[in-house]
């Protein structure tokens, strides 16, 4: 009898996410209920060297380092999430930068249609959320 392949370690899911036309664009909504603490998505980025990302807001942080020299770009539903000033979001991505890989939570339960929002990491001190820092009245930090 022939053994069965193996299944491929799977690296991305985003089916409790929907991505939908918003009023800022597209915007990532809950597609089912999801309860505080479950996991929402995980997925995984690919650097991007060479690029700057303090002006380019369709990339991720990829670095605990301030001012931030590595970017990424997010698989899956990832970069579609609004941002929410700090302490209100209704999710949380851990970063697992020496894996180029992600995990993002719901902070408290979320209502299937709901959008989904967390804090962007530089949402603080990176140049292309000048406008949004406002809109959210988050305080602007200085970078060394």
């Amino acid at each position: 009898m022939k053994a069965l392949p193996a299944q491929p370690k799977l690296l991305m899911d985003c089916s409790k996410v929907l991505v939908v036309q918003g009023d800022y664009g597209a915007s990532a909504r809950a597609a089912v209920d999801i309860a505080e603490g479950e996991m929402v998505e995980f997925g995984i980025v690919r650097r991007l060297d060479g690029l700057d990302g303090m002006k380019n807001q369709y990339v991720f942080t990829w670095s605990d380092e301030v001012p931030n020299t590595t970017w990424a770009l997010g698989s899956g539903c990832a970069t579609f999430y609004d941002t929410e000033a700090p302490g209100k979001s209704n999710t949380h991505m851990e970063r697992f930068f020496d894996e180029d890989r992600f995990e993002i939570y719901a902070t408290r339960d979320i209502k299937k249609g709901e959008a989904l929002t967390h804090t962007y990491k530089s949402l603080k001190w990176r140049g292309c959320w000048d406008e949004l820092r406002d809109a959210l009245e988050v305080e602007k930090e200085t970078i060394p």
